[in-house]
């Protein structure tokens, strides 16, 4: 894939090309948004596009804007078996990135950092891509700091994350920050929005029981489970374990655990989304309870549900149920059972 083929983040491309196109090429950018696999393909057309041998444009200067997709280098870095272009991504069972993956790895596998310093095999450029940036720990991301500060020659390292607010503001700040995000898709915005119209259809109904919360407990577990069947099915799609059939035992592994840790974080990125949802439709009924659902509503088709709950609790209840929401948020990204967590929580709600 070329730039000219993500039509769906044409502004933020075209930045990225500007500085392309003056020379100014960074030695570390951020690259931020909603979607993780998009911003892997954002940084892999990157890649190929400052190596490629063959530039489908150039600027005045002759140095390439976006890539042909089609030469040797390019093919390379879409297969994953460049020798200059490395990935690294959560793989532990904690799903961080640790101190071995960035500077002393114990198996075969080569280290990012001190391969970044090492001059290119055969491109132009060396790319170090960390997928998941957020999740560096802490030995980690100071090692990474290090680098940062010293950059090597001949070398770009791309972070990607989905919670940029997470990383180090002494690694933000060194970094070309750009947004890939803008709003949800429209499949995912129809999705949500029809899932939260069951919800508030239940949540909203004039009868309350102990039954009621765990079938709304229910409903939030079943649509969990069709994200998590969806997104392992999405992210192994696009794992180097599907297109390479004899590989070394170590690698398999390093792949298996990557995977594993890459659905983990998507997962957690939609059940986020989906919660976050549910917390602007909360807000809704907040505002109601202060009159002013009318104007500033986020969900106009849900605004019927919002008004029953609004007259049944106080405007103290309504900002309860938000806060109780942002914490649960915060309990789901530690290693917390799922199910206790949202049960705790849904039961606890003012409905």
């Amino acid at each position: 894939m070329s730039f000219a083929n993500l039509a769906s983040q044409e502004d933020s491309v075209a930045l990225l090309q500007r500085s392309l196109d003056r020379g100014r090429l960074g030695h570390a950018y951020l690259f931020h948004g909603a979607d993780l696999g998009e911003l892997e393909t954002v940084a892999r057309t990157l890649a190929k596009t400052v190596n490629c041998a063959n530039p489908q444009r150039r600027n005045a200067a002759g140095l390439p804007l976006d890539s042909c997709d089609q030469c040797l280098s390019c093919r390379k870095i879409e297969g994953d078996n460049h020798p200059d272009i490395m990935w690294i991504r959560p793989e532990s069972k904690s799903r961080v990135i640790t101190i071995d993956q960035m500077v002393h790895r114990k198996d075969s596998l080569r280290p990012l950092l001190p391969a970044m310093h090492l001059k290119p095999t055969e491109a132009r450029y060396k790319i170090g891509v960390i997928v998941s940036a957020d999740r560096l720990n802490e030995s980690a991301a100071n090692a990474f700091l290090k680098t940062l500060e010293e950059p090597p020659s001949d070398s770009i390292l791309v972070l990607l994350t989905t919670e940029p607010q997470r990383l180090l503001d002494t690694i933000i700040s060194r970094c070309l920050r750009l947004n890939f995000g803008g709003e949800m898709s429209a499949h995912r915005n129809e999705a949500l929005a029809e899932w939260l119209g069951r919800f508030v259809e239940m949540a909203s109904a004039e009868q309350k029981s102990l039954l009621g919360r765990y079938n709304l407990l229910s409903l939030v577990l079943s649509r969990l489970a069709e994200i998590k069947e969806a997104t392992t099915e999405t992210v192994a799609k696009k794992s180097p374990l599907e297109n390479h059939d004899d590989i070394d035992a170590k690698l398999k592994d390093k792949w298996e655990d990557e995977l594993t840790a890459a659905v983990e974080a998507e997962y957690r990125r939609e059940r986020a989304e989906l919660l976050t949802g549910l917390q602007w439709w909360l807000r809704d009924v907040w505002l109601q309870t202060l009159n002013l659902g009318e104007e500033m509503s986020t969900f106009p088709a849900l605004t019927a549900g919002a008004a029953r709950v609004a007259r049944r609790i106080s405007t103290r209840q309504a900002m309860e149920n938000l806060q109780l929401i942002e914490r649960m948020q915060r309990l789901l990204a530690t290693n917390v059972q799922e199910a206790l967590a949202l049960e705790v929580g849904l039961l606890k709600l003012h409905l």
